[in-house]
């Protein structure tokens, strides 16, 4: 039989995640050297797709270590990734800590875990990366702090306390 092509360049988000599982799952498993997935992780990270697809699994899926070990082959790409990688990072960043706040006031506690898993993974990443990328995209966000929430269009604000909680945790970036 022979094997399918996948063409990166037109990957919807849905197959951008589930490529991503797929190949996490390969390398958990040891059938994927850290720097063929590396390899694949570069082309992927370079569409909107792909790069929303990839940081979506990676970041949110409890079985995927990949993001917790960071082989230096990985580090080495997603740096090559430069600006759009920090923003995507950043963000899910402030989404998942603001995310923890609400989860911790619901006392829904498996889900304020989740949240926390994607926040340390995020800072994890972030601390590897290009600090001045990283200090300018950080510093954009503090300064449009008031502006950003809990919407996609920003409608729902972040409040008192999830602006305090989101500045705490970009301030730990740096520890």
């Amino acid at each position: 039989m022979k094997k399918k092509a996948i063409n990166l360049k037109e990957t919807s988000f849905t197959q951008a995640i589930n490529i991503s599982a797929h190949w996490c799952k390969e390398w958990e498993e040891e059938l994927l050297s850290e720097e063929v997935l590396a390899d694949r992780v570069a082309e992927l990270i370079k569409t909107k797709n792909g790069i929303r697809g990839f940081f979506a699994y990676a970041l949110s899926d409890q079985d995927c270590h990949l993001l917790d070990n960071l082989p230096s082959s990985i580090v080495f790409k997603l740096q090559e990734g430069g600006n759009d990688v920090v923003e995507i990072v950043v963000k899910n960043l402030i989404m998942s800590s603001a995310q923890i706040v609400i989860h911790d006031r619901g006392k829904n506690y498996e889900y304020k875990s989740n949240s926390e898993n994607i926040s340390e993974r995020c800072k994890n990443i972030l601390r590897t990366l290009e600090t001045k990328l990283v200090t300018n995209a950080i510093n954009q966000i503090i300064k449009n702090l008031d502006n950003l929430g809990n919407s996609f269009d920003n409608s729902k604000k972040y409040d008192e306390q999830q602006k305090e909680f989101i500045k705490f945790q970009i301030y730990d970036v740096a520890k």
